[in-house]
């Protein structure tokens, strides 16, 4: 989007479309296993911290990294293999500010129905899993949180959570995205923008607000804009 900005151009090449649609879901697919290994790690720090060093081993944890990274990989690579067998117009156009995957397949000339299963089967497969995972993962640690009588170990405790909304406010566009095989065009491009632009830039703010250093400049800021006024 910012190179469409800069050079007031909106074309791109067929692979260099392809290209972005495979990186695209491999980062996709990664962000959603790793959102789930994360709230399995809260999970066990929270509710069994005195086995948190065995059960989260490095092993363990370079383990569900590889295994992440392969299936992420390997899942985005048969998308793609899948594609390049679809028919499109040299001066195809979608209304996107970038190769959507299911933008993609409505603009073929041909039925791109083998893709649709496909896609819908993975999404299936591979997003509710881990999105019951992480739901039982926080489901657990609110339990566990409720049952701290200490306030400053809640306060800890909910520190750990303060990133889950941005967790499932992902997971629920790309699953909206995808069981909505044909939404609108503006429906489709504001999704487009809120699960890939507005929620990555709410992490920002997330894990900054979790730093001690940044949350004390924060208060001098506003105590200094406050006595000024």
């Amino acid at each position: 989007m910012l190179a469409n900005i800069q050079t007031q151009s909106k074309v791109i090449t067929y692979e260099a479309c392809i290209i972005q649609m495979y990186f695209f879901l491999v980062f996709g697919y990664l962000d959603n296993f790793l959102l789930t290994v994360m709230a399995n790690d809260h999970y066990v720090a929270i509710c069994h911290p005195l086995h948190y060093t065995v059960t989260m081993s490095p092993h363990l944890c370079a383990l569900l990294t590889l295994v992440s990274r392969s299936l992420s990989v390997l899942v985005s690579h048969l998308h793609s293999l899948m594609v390049l067998h679809l028919l499109f117009s040299p001066h195809m156009e979608t209304l996107n500010f970038f190769c959507e995957f299911a933008a993609v397949l409505k603009s073929a000339c041909l039925d791109a129905l083998s893709n649709c299963i496909m896609l819908y089967s993975v999404t299936g497969l591979l997003g509710i899993p881990p999105l019951a995972g992480i739901l039982f993962s926080y489901t657990k640690i609110i339990s566990s949180i409720l049952n701290i009588s200490s306030v400053e170990g809640k306060y800890k405790a909910f520190c750990v959570l303060w990133v889950s909304p941005s967790h499932f406010l992902i997971l629920w566009d790309r699953i909206r995205s995808v069981s909505q095989f044909s939404p609108s065009s503006s429906e489709q491009t504001i999704a487009s923008v809120r699960y890939t632009m507005v929620i990555p830039m709410l992490n920002l703010f997330i894990y900054s607000l979790r730093n001690r250093d940044m949350s004390r400049a924060l208060r001098k800021l506003a105590s200094r804009s406050f006595l000024s006024l």
